[in-house]
């Protein structure tokens, strides 16, 4: 435990932006969890009205300082690069059952 009055208002301060750091990284994962089932399922439409979501969340958490802004960039680029993926792996079996 801290025993000089500065060191208990660091902890007060570390514990309070531990809290505010794990929503945000909570709420990334559970998000990207949910577009990569979505995609796993073959719900593309769905994944795609959440991208929004997750590119706000990405990009304030690197505003913040939680994430730093390239690992918010490649995050969002390969959850984008993952949907693309899906949306052309679901085309080319409509273009083969139809042919």
């Amino acid at each position: 435990m801290p025993i000089t009055k500065s060191a208990k208002k660091a902890l007060r301060q570390s514990l309070r932006k531990r809290v505010r750091n794990l929503i945000y990284k909570t709420k990334t994962k559970d998000l990207i969890k949910k577009v990569k089932n979505l995609v796993s399922q073959n719900k593309i439409e769905e994944a795609k009205k959440i991208l929004p979501q997750i590119y706000k969340i990405l990009d304030k958490a690197a505003k913040v300082g939680v994430i730093k802004k390239n690992t918010a960039s490649r995050k969002k680029s390969r959850i984008s690069q993952l949907i693309n993926k899906g949306l052309i792996q679901i085309s080319a079996t409509k273009a083969s059952k139809a042919a």
